[in-house]
C-alpha cells in the first residue's frame, strides 16, 4: 500500500503529505521545496530504496508495518513515511479489525496509537501477545501522553517501544527498521538457524543442540555463563532500543574474548561459552578474561560511554555430567555464587555428599524405579467466591518402610544427584493421570504443577508435555505449570520458547515465589503468564508497612498485565484479610485447608 496522492487538477489536501515529504528529515536530504496549496503536487514519487539484505547476501522481503491509528491524518502520515522508506504499510483505524488484519497482512511490526476508541492499545497488545502465530510481532506505541507511568505501563503489557508524538520521520523509520531487523533475527533463531546474522555467534537453539550432542562425552572442556549486571537499571536509563544495542555489542565482545570456542546468547543478559578441550587449570584465568572483556573498555550509546560489570560462573565438564541440562544447571549455580563474590567470578564444585545425602539420593533412585511417588493437594480458592475446583500439587515420596517424606526432605539430595528431570517427568505423569480420572468421573479440576525451569528448558520437554496431555485426552487448560522466579530469571528465553509451544494448547504458566524487583517485574511482561504466586515473604511480614506497600504495588502491576494473583502460605485470618484488601485473586494456605491426599474441598460453599 503506497502513499496516496491527489488526482490531477484537484487541490492538495493537508492530510496527504506531498512526495519527498519524508526525506526532509533524512541526513542526505536537500533543502525543502515549498509546497503550493493551490496546485497539484508535481514532484515525482520517492526514488526506490534498496531492500534490506540478509546475512547470506540475498535480498529480503520489504518490511511490512501495520499502522493502527484512528486519526486519518496521522495514519496517512505514518503510511507515507514508511512507504517512502521502501517499506509496505497497511492502515487499520478500527480496533476490532486489528486481529483480522494481522492474519491477512502478516506484518513484521505493529505501529499502534496507545489511545484507541473502543479498545485501547494495552488491551490490543494483550490480544496480540496471546495469538499463537503473531505473538512475537514487535509492537511500537505512538503516544502523546507524556506521563512516564503510562508509558511504563505500556511496556509492561509486552510492547517493545514507544515513540512520543509528534515523531520526526527519520526517528520513526529508525525505530521501525531496528525493531523489524531484530524480530527477523529472532524468527530465524526460532527456526533453528546456526549463526546469529548480526553477531556471528551461535543461536541459542543451535548451541543447545550442540551441547546435547556432546554431553556426556569424554569430560574435557568447560561451560561459562557470562551475565551483564544491572540489566534493569540499564533498561530504565537507555530504553529497550538502547539496551538491545548495548547487549548486541556485548555479545560481540564476549565472542572476541572466547575466540576459538562456541558462544551464544542464552537469555537477554546472559551469554554461554562452551570451551571444548580447555584444560581445567585454565578455567579461572579464562573466566577472568571473559569478565574483563565487558568491563575493561566502555561501550558507546549516543554521546555517552558505558562501562559494564559482568558476573561469570563456570563448571568443568570433567565432573561427569549425564546430560547438557545438568551441566547447564551447574554453571547456573556457579553464576549465582559469582553474584556474591567481590571478584564476580565463581567455579562450580560438586557438593561433598554426606553419607545421609548419598543415602537419600539412592532412596530417590529406588523410589523412581519402584514408582513410590505420589501427590498431595491444597486448594487454591478465589477470594470473590466461585465453584471452579483447583489445587496446588505437592510431591511426596513413600519410603521403603511405608512412611511419607515431603519434597523438602529429599529434593536437595535429588538435585545434587541430577535427578530433577526424572522427578519432573514423574510429577507430570501423576498430575495428568489425576486430571484424566477426574474428567472421566465428571469432576474436572485444574492443577498447578511445579516444574524446574531447567526441565522446561530441556530439548523435547515441551513435546513430552503435549504428547502426555494428548494421550490421556486432557484439556491443556486443566494444567498450570508452576516455575520459581529465581529459576525463571536465568532461563527466561527458554521459558518463552516453552510457553510458545504451550499457549496454543491452552496450558498456562504461573510464576511462583514472585517478589517485586526490576528484573522480576520486567519478566512479567516478557512471558505469557496466566498467574503469579506471591512470595511467602509478603504473607509472613504483613506487619511491616514497607512490605505491605511493596506487595500492593506488585499486585497492581500483575493486574495491569491481566494476571491473576495467588497469596500463598496464608495461616491466619488477619493475613487473609490484608491480602484480600490488597487485591489478591486467590488464597492458598493452611487457613483454607491443610495439605491432604484427597481433593475433597467444597469450593461451591467456601467463604473466606
Amino acid at each position: 500500500m503506497g502513499p496516496a496522492t491527489p488526482s490531477p487538477g484537484r487541490p492538495a489536501r493537508a492530510e496527504f503529505p506531498p512526495a519527498h515529504y519524508w526525506r526532509r528529515w533524512s541526513a542526505d536530504a536537500g533543502p525543502a521545496e515549498p509546497v503550493r496549496q493551490d496546485a497539484a503536487v508535481a514532484e515525482p514519487a520517492p526514488p526506490p530504496v534498496t531492500p534490506p539484505v540478509a546475512a547470506d547476501g540475498s535480498t529480503e522481503a520489504a518490511y511490512r508495518v501495520l499502522v493502527v491509528e484512528d486519526d486519518l491524518s496521522q495514519a496517512l502520515f505514518a503510511e507515507s513515511v514508511l512507504c517512502g522508506a521502501g517499506m509496505e504499510a497497511a492502515v487499520v483505524s478500527v480496533a476490532s479489525e486489528v486481529m483480522g488484519s494481522l492474519e491477512a497482512f502478516r506484518p513484521d511490526l505493529v505501529l499502534m496509537d496507545l489511545h484507541m476508541p473502543g479498545m485501547d492499545g494495552v488491551e490490543l497488545t494483550h490480544l496480540i501477545r496471546a495469538h499463537a502465530t503473531h505473538g512475537h510481532v514487535p509492537i511500537v506505541f505512538l503516544t502523546g501522553d507524556p506521563d512516564p507511568e503510562r508509558q511504563f505501563e505500556a511496556l509492561e503489557t509486552g510492547a517493545d517501544d514507544f515513540l512520543t508524538k509528534p515523531v520526526r520521520p527519520r526517528h520513526l523509520i529508525a525505530a521501525v527498521q531496528s525493531r523489524v531487523r531484530r524480530a527477523r533475527v529472532l524468527a530465524r533463531e526460532r527456526s533453528g538457524g546456526g549463526l546469529h546474522p548480526v553477531t556471528g555467534l551461535f543461536t541459542r537453539s543451535h548451541m543447545l543442540k550442540r551441547l546435547n550432542a556432546m554431553i556426556p562425552g569424554d569430560g574435557s572442556g568447560a561451560l561459562f555463563m557470562v551475565e551483564v549486571a544491572g540489566i534493569g537499571a540499564l533498561r530504565d536509563r537507555y530504553g529497550y532500543t538502547g539496551l538491545e544495542q548495548l547487549l548486541t555489542e556485548a555479545a560481540a565482545r564476549v565472542g572476541e574474548a572466547a575466540v576459538g570456542h562456541a558462544v551464544s546468547r542464552l537469555s537477554d543478559s546472559i551469554y554461554l561459552v562452551h570451551a571444548a578441550g580447555l584444560e581445567s587449570d585454565r578455567l579461572p584465568e579464562s573466566a577472568r578474561a571473559l569478565r574483563d572483556a565487558l568491563g575493561r573498555e566502555g561501550f558507546s550509546i549516543g554521546d555517552e560511554a558505558v562501562r559494564l560489570r559482568a558476573f561469570v560462573g563456570y563448571t568443568s565438564l570433567s565432573h561427569g555430567y549425564g546430560d547438557a541440562s545438568s551441566a547447564l544447571g551447574a554453571a547456573e549455580r556457579a553464576l549465582r555464587e559469582a553474584r556474591t563474590q567481590p571478584s564476580a567470578v565463581a567455579g562450580y564444585q560438586p557438593p561433598r555428599q554426606r553419607d545421609h545425602d548419598q543415602a537419600m539420593a539412592e532412596a530417590v533412585r529406588q523410589a523412581l524405579a519402584e514408582n513410590r511417588f505420589q501427590l498431595s493437594f491444597q486448594p487454591v480458592v478465589a477470594v470473590a467466591g466461585g465453584d471452579e475446583a483447583q489445587f496446588q500439587t505437592l510431591l511426596r515420596m513413600r519410603q521403603a518402610d511405608g512412611s511419607l517424606l515431603a519434597a523438602g526432605d529429599f529434593l536437595a539430595a535429588a538435585d545434587a544427584a541430577d535427578l530433577m528431570h526424572d522427578i519432573d517427568l514423574r510429577v507430570l505423569e501423576l498430575a495428568v493421570t489425576v486430571l484424566h480420572e477426574r474428567a472421566e468421573a465428571g469432576r474436572p479440576v485444574r492443577l498447578f504443577v511445579s516444574q524446574s525451569a531447567r526441565s522446561l528448558a530441556r530439548e523435547g520437554h515441551a513435546e513430552h508435555v503435549l504428547g502426555m496431555l494428548s494421550a490421556y485426552g486432557v484439556q491443556g487448560s486443566r494444567i498450570v505449570i508452576d516455575v520459581r522466579q529465581d529459576e525463571a530469571l536465568i532461563h527466561a528465553l527458554a521459558l518463552r520458547e516453552f510457553c510458545d509451544a504451550m499457549v496454543p494448547a491452552g496450558v498456562q504458566l504461573c510464576l511462583g515465589q514472585y517478589q517485586s524487583g526490576r528484573e522480576a517485574d520486567a519478566l512479567l511482561g516478557q512471558l505469557p503468564l496466566g498467574f503469579v504466586r506471591l512470595s511467602p515473604r509478603y504473607s509472613q511480614r504483613l506487619d511491616d508497612p514497607a512490605v505491605r506497600d511493596e506487595m500492593r504495588q506488585a499486585i497492581e502491576r500483575a493486574h495491569r498485565l491481566g494476571l491473576c494473583v495467588i497469596g500463598q502460605q496464608v495461616e491466619d485470618p488477619q493475613a487473609a484479610a490484608t491480602l484480600w484488601m490488597s487485591g489478591v485473586d486467590f488464597i492458598q494456605g493452611n487457613l483454607v485447608q491443610h495439605v491432604a491426599g484427597e481433593m475433597d474441598f467444597d469450593f461451591h460453599h467456601s467463604v473466606l
